[in-house]
Parts: structure tokens; sequence; C-alpha cells
């Protein structure tokens, strides 16, 4: 309302001006008109100018505005006029420039689920021991026959006869009682060249409420003759004659249970003793009596071991007493990560030679990767007692008359590392150094010109150091498979002696066993010995490394009745063991084993 009152005023004022003017020039002779110059317009004219162009040009292609635009310039340059737009600015744009895009309906929004908190009404613990477990109750399982006994029975190349037994009372949880036979005999293809192994015993144990009573007698001969000899410069005689080796041992024990309660004293008796007699008429005959006392303290076990070994080795040529008293007393530490033990061993030999010594008996096991990595050290000691038994246990072809001479191991020192790298892996690893007084050592004590081809035993008199490393590993994921191994290394520094007579100085075994299914499954075995050397007519013999590798398989027929066969050397190498004793070559046997 307000413009529009001075926008009237406006119009009357300039009427009254253009109507005196015009009554002025009434009568006046109307001169000609010169011709006035074109006043050029200035910058701010031209932009009025060009403002009402385009607003001119924008009402055109828009609504038409109600009052029209008059820009006005004064003489001084600036706009006086007021420009009134009445309609909304609608640009127009050509069909090409146009962008045309479709709206996204699809809701981008996530979906966030209605959180609900329900507290715990539950009081906080602050023992951080670990608890014991509640039994999980395991579904009742139907009855199944369980079948106590078994036999075998083979036969193979090389004459090879096999057979086996063993029979046992059955599942009775406070009484076993049992007995075994077994029987391996083959022939190879040098002449004399066989051996038989007959092994047979009963047994028995009954576990009381408090104390557990067990015993046990065993019979153990085994034959073989004496063939071998210098293939390159063979004897024109040779004493092939037989040996044999026969031993009855028994003993008996009582032991308290063990229960698992605070301050428990534990104890164990254990009597025994064994007659041992060969082709030569030597005999070993002994008795030993051992046990232990301990008493359980918190995280303490205090208690001594030891040992009373009555023994008298008779030959052609010697009558020797070789007893011995061993006593270990100990403490032992366990904690959460680690394991001490410290003791020592005080062992007194009395008969044909008295001397007494006292060793360390200590080891430590710290857990440095819990559960699966344990560090251990250890240092020890003791008595070795020289045994003909032993000694034709290892070497079955000695001759007559072996001396016997107890060997000392002064101190064993060892460091290593034990445990699981991965579920069903586990390992140990160690390095040794060792000083044994008086070593035993097999050597050759051959005399072709009349036939003699015998070893015997020699002892390194004095200190000898033996230094090495030993590794073992066991692969078993599973109850159907296990793979397992042992490595040796062993160098030795002798006292007296030139060589470690019959010693190697790396060994390597392994062995599997697979169950393939239900029916099938297979065993392998694989041994690998370094070389040896052994002394014959005074000069260093080499004896050559070897590798054996043996396998079988058993197939289960039926519930009762199964099928084997054994395969050993299958590499069929002939290697020697001792010097001019090859080992039988290439042998297969199989048969058929029965349960009930």
């Amino acid at each position: 309302m307000k413009h529009t009152c001075k926008y009237t005023l406006i119009t009357v004022l300039a009427i009254l001006c253009f109507a005196n003017a015009d009554a002025q020039q009434k009568g006046k002779t109307k001169p000609v008109p010169a011709k006035t110059p074109v006043k050029k317009q200035t910058v701010q004219e031209k932009k009025v100018s060009n403002l009402a162009k385009s607003l001119t040009d924008t009402v055109k292609g828009g609504a038409k505005p109600a009052k029209p635009i008059i820009p006005v310039v004064e003489n001084n340059g600036t706009l006086s006029e007021e420009i009134i737009v009445t309609t909304a600015y609608k640009p127009v744009l050509a069909d090409a420039v146009k962008i045309r895009r479709n709206p996204d309906l699809e809701d981008q929004d996530p979906f966030k689920a209605p959180l609900t908190y329900k507290p715990l009404d539950k009081t906080l613990q602050q023992d951080t021991s670990i608890r014991q477990f509640d039994p999980i109750k395991l579904p009742r399982e139907s009855a199944t026959e369980l079948d106590n006994n078994y036999a075998k029975v083979g036969i193979g190349n090389l004459k090879t006869s096999f057979g086996e037994v063993y029979i046992n009372n059955g599942a009775d949880p406070a009484l076993q009682a049992g007995a075994w036979f077994k029987h391996l005999a083959q022939s190879g293809p040098l002449a004399q060249q066989n051996y038989n192994k007959e092994d047979l015993g009963i047994f028995g144990k009954s576990i009381g409420d408090v104390n557990s009573l067990s015993g046990r007698i065993n019979y153990k001969y085994t034959g073989n003759s004496f063939y071998g000899y210098d293939e390159l410069n063979p004897p024109t005689v040779l004493n092939t004659g037989k040996q044999h080796f026969s031993t009855l041992s028994g003993e008996a024990e009582l032991a308290k249970n063990y229960k698992d309660v605070d301050k428990q004293f534990i104890y164990a008796l254990k009597v025994g003793g064994s007659m041992f007699s060969n082709a030569y008429k030597a005999s070993e005959n002994n008795i030993i009596a051992s046990g232990y006392i301990n008493q359980t303290i918190s995280d303490f076990y205090v208690g001594v071991s030891g040992s009373v070994d009555f023994t008298n080795v008779k030959d052609s040529l010697y009558s020797i007493s070789n007893n011995i008293i061993r006593a270990n007393p100990y403490i032992k530490f366990q904690g959460e990560n680690y394991k001490i033990d410290a003791g020592i061993t005080i062992v007194n030999q009395f008969g044909s030679k008295t001397q007494f010594n006292i060793f360390p008996a200590a080891r430590l096991e710290w857990q440095i990767v819990p559960k699966y990595i344990r560090l251990f050290a250890e240092a020890s000691g003791d008595v070795n007692k020289a045994s003909i038994r032993d000694f034709s246990e290892t070497n079955p072809f000695l001759g007559a008359n072996v001396p016997i001479q107890n060997s000392i191991d002064q101190l064993d020192l060892s460091v290593g590392l034990k445990g699981m790298l991965a579920p069903g892996l586990g390992f140990k690893a160690s390095i040794f150094r060792n000083s044994v007084k008086d070593m035993p050592l097999f050597v050759s004590n051959f005399d072709f010109t009349k036939g003699y081809n015998r070893f015997t035993v020699v002892y390194d008199n004095g200190k000898s150091r033996v230094s090495g490393f030993n590794g073992e590993l066991d692969y078993k994921p599973s109850s159907d498979f296990d793979l397992f191994g042992r490595v040796e290394f062993k160098d030795y520094q002798l006292a007296t002696e030139a060589k470690a007579w019959n010693l190697p100085t790396f060994k390597l075994t392994a062995g599997t066993v697979i169950r393939i299914n239900n029916l099938i499954s297979v065993n392998g075995s694989l041994m690998f010995r370094g070389n040896t050397n052994d002394s014959y007519n005074s000069q260093v013999v080499k004896i050559s490394s070897f590798v054996d590798l043996s396998g079988g398989v058993e197939y289960k027929a039926t519930n009762k009745i199964s099928i084997f066969v054994q395969v050993n050397n299958l590499l069929s190498n002939n290697y020697q063991n001792w010097l001019y004793y090859p080992n039988y070559g290439f042998n297969i046997f199989g048969g058929l084993g029965y349960r009930f």
C-alpha cells in the first residue's frame, strides 16, 4: 500500500510538470531541432540496460509481471528505481541438459535388534584355584564278551618256526593270574647258522584294600652255534660248537596301594633271584632284595630306596663273589611349574672286591611353556654290576672265562627338553657327558689256527668319557596310528683302548603301528647302525654300517581267527652285527592266530 501511494504521487507531479511546460510553449515558433550528439552510455547505464533486458527476457519465458519494470538512471549514475518481482523464478532448461534419476526406494538402514540385559544375581568368588570338575555320567554300555587268551603258530623260509600262547584268568579287578609261552627258531644259509629261543612263565597279582601282592616265575632258554669265520681266508678247521643259555628267575613284591590323600605314607618291598648257566658250565646265581619308603608332606616327598644284591659267578678258571649294597635317600619338591629331586646314591661293593662310593642323584624339571615344553637337567652316578648273563644277552658268541669287573659311572650329566610340540606329537632331546671308569667292551678273541671264533670282554682301565646327543619322537594322533623313532650320537674318548670296540657312534631306530580298519593292521621297523670297529690280530677291522627294514601285516578273518605275515630284512642286506658273523638274510614267515 505504501508503494502504491508513492507511485500515485509521482504520477501526479509528472502530469503537473508536463502541463506547465506545455502552457509556456504556446504561441512560440517551434525551432528546428538541432542534431543532438549521441550520448555515450556510462558503465552503470549499460549495467542497468542489460539488467532490464534480462528481466524482460525472463518475463517472456515465464509469467507476465503486473507492473512494467522501468529502470531510471539519475545524473550521478545511480539506480533510483526499485524492482518488484511478483512471481518465483522458473528457469527453463533444454531437454539435452536435464538429469533424469529415479529415487532409491530401498531401505538402507541396518536392522538393530532390541537389546535386553539380564543381570546375574551371583556372589563374586575370589578363589582362583583349580576346582574339581563334576564327572559326566556315561551312557550305560552293554556287557561285551572279552577274549582273554590267544595263540599263534607260523612257519616260513630259513626253516622258521614260530609259536606263542598267552592265558589269563579274565577281567577280575582284584585278581590277575596267567601264563605264557614263546618259541622262535631259524637256520641261516651258512653251516651251523642256527638260532632258537624259548620263553615261558607264570604270574599272579592280588589287589587288596590296602596292599597289593604280585609275583612271577620265568624260564628262558636260548641256543646258537659258533658259525662265524673270515670268508676271504677260510680256516681249515672250524670249531662250530653249540652254545646255550638258560635262566630261571622269579620275584615277589608287596606294595601299598596309592591313594590321593595328604601326608600319605607308601612303601614297597621286592625279593627276587635268578640262576643262570651256559654250555661252558659257567653259572651265575644271585638274590636281590629291594624296596623303598616315602612320606608325602604337602608339596614335599621324603624317602629312601635301597637294595641288597648277592651274586656269585663261577667259570672254569674263577669263582667270584660280587655283592653290592645300595641306598638312595632323597627329598623331592613339586610345584605347579617345577619338580626338584635332590639326593645321593651310596654304594658299597663287597666280596671279592671292596669299594665304597657316593654319587649325586639330582634332577630338575622346569616348565618353560605351560603344558607343552619342559627343561630338565640331571646329575647322577652308580656302580654297574658286571654279569655273564647280561653280557650273553648282548653278544651270544662269547667264549669261556669272561672276565668280571664292575664299571663305575662316576658322573653322568645331561640336559635337554621334552614335552609336546602338537596334540599327539611328543619329543625328548638331550645332550650328555658321562665319565666312566673301567668301561666294558666286546672284542674278538679269534684263533683260526685252532678254529676258535669266540669273543671276550676287555675293560678300558681308567677314566673314559662318552659325550653325545639323544633324541626321541613319538607321533600318536589316535589309537589307530603310532609313529616313533630314536636317534643316538656318541663320541668316545678312551683311557687305554685304541677304539671303542663294537660300539657305534650313530644309531637310528624307528617303527610304526597302523590300524587301517577293524580288520587290517600293519607294523614296520627300521634300524640304521653306523660303522663299528673290532680288533683282529692286533689290527683294527672296520665293520660297515647297515640298514635293516622289517614289516608285517595282520588280517582279522573272523572274531576268533586272524592271519599274519612278518617279513624281516626286506633289503636282504648281508650285514654283520659282530665281526665275521653275518646276520640272517631275507626271511618271511606267517601263520594263524586264534583268540579264545
